[in-house]
């Protein structure tokens, strides 16, 4: 069991409908005006709540950043590899899938799936292994977007990649050190977008196995951006282009 707290991430629980829920927990016996619709979602299906000191939901969460709201939560059912090709396979469109290669801070990975969310992705695959697991923090890092992904940790990225090829689908990979551009590379067909993580940025042999390796051109004095931020910027230009291409065909 997982304690998820937050307004968003216990609110977006809610309406994913993902999670077994068991309980929630409010500071004070007289619920803020915001908490309503947690607690309207809340009596719709049956979960019960109560009162609790915040000292109480502090050890609880184990943070001081749970907003007076808290949930007693199973883990977020996960998805696997292949359920998210064969969805992102039936459903074309503007859409891409999301890889990412040993992120470590739950910060930059709730924020990137926070855009992921935001974008329509069909799905976010990260390692088993050296990365970030799906945590509460990572919810609370993504206003509650953990909730809405479909997401896989693969035991092996790379052969997930090799799988994600045969299935013709492109293999962009985000690196400062490529020499072609984003903003020239054509990001329109079947795509699947990989981020690496905040130091050494992708491994060897996922850069390996990536179709194409793109750079986000800079020209100010530091020449390195946040995983998080560096991967935003690359998936608005792939939606960026994917819109762009339907508007042309309509």
């Amino acid at each position: 069991m997982e304690i998820l707290y937050g307004l968003h991430p216990v609110l977006e629980a809610l309406r994913a409908g993902k999670r077994n829920i068991r309980e929630i927990y409010l500071a004070g016996k007289n619920p803020e005006q915001r908490f309503q619709a947690v607690l309207d979602l809340a009596a719709a299906r049956g979960i019960p709540f109560r009162s609790a000191a915040p000292d109480f939901i502090q050890k609880k969460s184990g943070t001081d950043k749970h907003q007076g709201l808290a949930a007693l939560v199973e883990p977020l059912p996960l998805s696997d590899e292949l359920t998210i090709i064969e969805h992102y396979l039936a459903n074309p469109g503007p859409s891409f899938i999301l890889l990412i290669d040993s992120v470590q801070d739950p910060h930059n990975l709730g924020a990137l799936i926070r855009t992921a969310v935001c974008l329509g992705a069909s799905g976010v695959i990260i390692p088993k292994d050296r990365a970030a697991n799906p945590s509460p923090t990572v919810s609370k890092a993504s206003a509650g977007a953990l909730e809405h992904v479909r997401l896989a940790r693969a035991t092996n990225l790379a052969a997930c990649m090799g799988t994600l090829r045969k299935r013709s689908i492109w293999l962009i990979g985000a690196d400062a050190r490529a020499d072609k551009a984003l903003f020239q590379c054509d990001l329109t067909g079947p795509l699947a977008l990989v981020i690496g993580g905040e130091e050494k940025g992708l491994r060897p042999l996922v850069q390996k196995n990536c179709d194409l390796l793109v750079s986000i051109p800079q020209s100010g004095p530091i020449n390195s951006l946040n995983a998080s931020v560096a991967g935003a910027v690359v998936m608005y230009e792939a939606i960026r282009q994917r819109f762009q291409k339907l508007v042309a065909i309509f």
